[in-house]
């Protein structure tokens, strides 16, 4: 009897502990789930500022210290009154050469319209007046045809009209010559003399790189490369301003030429006109 007793109780503790672990196991299952966490708020991206613009790397600039510049600032009085003569011949050679230019220009175009009005009309008179009023054809004309009027009014004149007329013209055409030649003696004068100019600014500026030579006493490339840099620059520049001078010369009295010669036929026409058979005198 003990034994069994003993058995029921032993029965009867392990169905308590059974019916307790099952308690536990449920409790779990009806208790509310617990609550999922919540993500963390996505962080806002804040704009970065552009990085600022890459600088250009400096360039550094050099000046050159044996130019026209320098030469201006570092020469003496002779060094520059030398520079300025060599300017002013090269602006009035220039100068000269365009105005020149111009003007025998502007002969031919008379002598075309000599071609086309002067020997077209009816008196001399009335093709005199056809021509510009600065026209030398126009001047030579009026010369002629005043001398053939007014011959016999000369007391004492033992010239006959012919002889009268023809020194009349030929002293006319003169005065065109002279102011188609004026100024070119000024062209010949720099193309013969600029080079000894520059030539003059390139001794001065050998002595001057002597005298740095016996103050330095040493040849240093230093000491003497401003004044023989000077001394170049004065030979480059007279060859410059005589080049132009003489090229523009020849080239303008080789036009001159051409000019005279229609100069010259125009006053043999005017001569024959006014002395030849049938001579348009009148007005």
């Amino acid at each position: 009897m003990k034994a069994k007793s003993f058995l029921l109780f032993g029965f009867s503790i392990l169905a308590m502990l059974a019916a307790q672990g099952g308690a536990m196991a449920q409790a779990p299952q009806g208790a509310p789930p617990a609550a999922e966490p919540k993500p963390a708020p996505a962080a806002v991206e804040v704009a970065k500022p552009a990085p600022p613009p890459i600088a250009a790397p400096a360039i550094e600039v050099i000046e050159n210290p044996y130019g026209i510049e320098a030469l201006w600032k570092q020469g003496d009085f002779v060094a520059r009154g030398t520079l300025i003569v060599l300017i002013i011949m090269s602006i009035g050679s220039w100068y000269i050469g365009v105005v020149k230019l111009i003007e025998q220009a502007r002969v031919m175009k008379d002598a075309r319209e000599v071609d086309e009005k002067f020997w077209k009309a009816k008196t001399v008179q009335d093709s005199i007046l056809e021509l510009r009023e600065e026209s030398a054809f126009r001047f030579i004309a009026e010369k002629g045809a005043y001398a053939a009027a007014h011959h016999g009014n000369t007391p004492g004149l033992r010239l006959d009209i012919n002889t009268w007329v023809g020194m009349t013209l030929q002293r006319a055409m003169d005065v065109v010559a002279n102011r188609l030649q004026s100024g070119l003696a000024f062209l010949a004068t720099v193309g013969s003399t600029a080079p000894f100019v520059g030539l003059f600014g390139t001794v001065w500026g050998i002595y001057h790189a002597l005298t740095a030579i016996g103050i330095a006493g040493q040849a240093s490339i230093d000491k003497v490369a401003g004044p023989v840099g000077e001394a170049l620059i004065m030979t480059a520049l007279g060859l410059a301003v005589a080049v132009p001078a003489v090229l523009g010369y020849n080239w303008l009295v080789r036009r001159n030429k051409v000019v005279m010669e229609l100069v010259r036929h125009f006053g043999g026409g005017v001569h024959m006109t006014l002395l030849g058979p049938g001579a348009r005198k009148g007005s």
